[in-house]
């Protein structure tokens, strides 16, 4: 039996109205009136530009904020973000993926890795909100991509390419700890891909890419929830609009800055501290 043939009670099954499993309404909510009166209060503090097909760490500590944005052209990067004193906690974009959908939007949060899950930061500000879904169904800022990489590359081309984002985030994370890539290349993970437009084909429900919308000047904001490092690739890829993990796109740096608080401006706000769930298994 192949499968091929439909059952009897085929059109029943497909009828069968969907559950969304991990409803929104049951998650903790971020205070985004506080997040936003503390951002009306916050300074610059500091700024890394990230080179073209290169990548950059930077730290961004417990409520202070993240800004990435387009000083240039239009560029899509992808981000990492770790525990700034533990390394093996870091985004989780699968279970991120599961809570809030396959795009993150304002308000959404950066889940941590088991066993922590908590939030590592939330989005609080995005210039490309007004772009919605499109007739393709292509979204912003996916959780879906993994990131493109070397691994990949040499898969479907046999060729060797250095400034995939995930050799560009192992560089960048190697020269933060000042440790080799070779022992930091296992904590570089799944990312946010920033301003990408991305989704999945309606007949195959392939991945598919397409022209970000971002433009020179767009920007999101993440307010850190914890005390963060930030890893971010400027992806080879440019605006993703043809290919990726090659030289040929037009690429462009991406900007990240961070503004911190003056004291007292979230009172009444506490850093989320790691899952309560006693570890035990059952066991």
């Amino acid at each position: 039996m192949t499968g091929d043939k439909a059952p009897d009670y085929a059109k029943a099954a497909r009828a069968v109205e969907p559950v969304v499993v991990y409803p929104e309404a049951a998650l903790p909510l971020p205070d985004l009136a506080l997040y936003g009166a503390a951002r009306a209060r916050a300074v610059k503090t500091g700024e890394v530009l990230v080179a073209p097909r290169e990548a950059a760490c930077l730290p961004v500590r417990a409520g202070q904020f993240l800004r990435i944005s387009c000083p240039e052209g239009p560029q899509v990067g992808d981000l990492n973000l770790w525990n700034l004193a533990d390394l093996s906690e870091r985004f989780y974009s699968g279970k991120t993926r599961a809570l809030h959908g396959t795009h993150l939007d304002v308000g959404d949060r950066m889940w941590s890795s088991f066993p922590q899950l908590r939030p590592l930061a939330t989005m609080v500000a995005d210039t490309l909100a007004w772009y919605g879904v499109d007739a393709f169904g292509g979204r912003v800022h996916d959780v879906i991509g993994t990131r493109c990489d070397p691994y990949t590359h040499h898969l479907l081309t046999g060729g060797e390419y250095h400034h995939c984002c995930h050799s560009n985030l192992t560089r960048a994370l190697a020269e933060w700890t000042g440790k080799p890539v070779s022992e930091v290349e296992s904590a570089v993970h799944d990312v946010l891909n920033v301003f990408m437009c991305t989704g999945f084909t309606a007949d195959t429900g392939q991945y598919f890419m397409k022209a970000s919308p971002v433009r020179t000047g767009d920007y999101i904001e993440l307010f850190a929830e914890i005390d963060l490092l930030a890893g971010l690739s400027a992806c080879p890829g440019g605006d993703c609009g043809q290919g990726h993990s090659s030289d040929e796109a037009l690429c462009y740096p991406l900007l990240c800055e961070v503004f911190a608080l003056p004291p007292a401006a979230l009172e009444g706000w506490e850093s989320p501290q790691p899952s309560g769930y006693s570890g035990s298994h059952g066991a």
